[in-house]
């Protein structure tokens, strides 16, 4: 009997939250483990106990370590590769905009795409990065124009790009790698368009951001 998988597009990790028919399951492979002998009362009431407290996989993962029911018990989660960030839907506004009128803004870090998200580059920059954005939705529309300016967007490699806009005068261009492997069924779709008149709209795919150096790794001290 498995146990319910996190949403779709979201990573097994140790640290994801426990469900109630999560601890329900447990709950019935410790009372068969007491049935067989494996557990007496005591242990089955402090198992159980321990088992309706459990907050997350990492949580449940021992209550069960020592029985013989493999396939049943929880399986801890597998982290994610190294350095992958992983995809969080989260509950965001509907609408959002981010607007360079002869000067510069950009979104990057930890922030939530909206449904539909407008950017606007008049005689100026718009630097949008969703490498370790979350989505209020699995797909989002972002729809840029650019006149005489430039909007770059940054896409991680776990995430579908779909480009529809036009260039008049200007260019309009889509990420030129390969389709990555990280890709599956259930990841977001960023989906963008507009237009770029006398300027450029591009979309590029990277990888995660790397890590922040301290000052000791900089002067070579680490």
């Amino acid at each position: 009997m498995g146990l319910p998988e996190p949403h779709p597009g979201q990573p097994r990790r140790a640290d994801l939250r426990v469900s109630d028919a999560d601890r329900h399951a447990v709950a019935d492979i410790l009372r068969e483990a007491a049935g067989e002998g494996r557990l007496d009362i005591d242990e089955l009431e402090e198992r159980l106990e321990e088992t309706f407290k459990a907050k997350t996989y990492a949580d449940l993962e021992p209550i069960t370590q020592d029985l013989p029911v493999a396939g049943r018990a929880p399986v801890m989660p597998a982290a994610p590769a190294a350095g992958a960030v992983p995809v969080v839907y989260g509950e965001g506004d509907a609408n959002d905009s981010a607007s360079a009128f002869l000067s510069n803004v950009e979104r990057k870090g930890v922030w939530v795409v909206p449904q539909h998200f407008s950017v606007n580059a008049v005689l100026g920059d718009a630097n949008i990065d969703l490498r370790e954005a979350h989505y209020s939705a699995r797909e989002v529309v972002i729809s840029a124009t650019s006149v005489l300016g430039s909007v770059k967007v940054t896409v991680p490699p776990n995430v579908h790009v779909i480009v529809e806009g036009n260039g008049v005068l200007g260019d309009f261009k889509e990420p030129s790698e390969k389709v990555p492997e990280a890709l599956t069924a259930d990841s977001p779709v960023v989906r963008v368009r507009g237009i770029a008149v006398l300027g450029d709209v591009t979309v590029k795919r990277r990888g995660p951001r790397p890590p922040k150096r301290t000052l000791k790794q900089h002067l070579g001290l680490e």
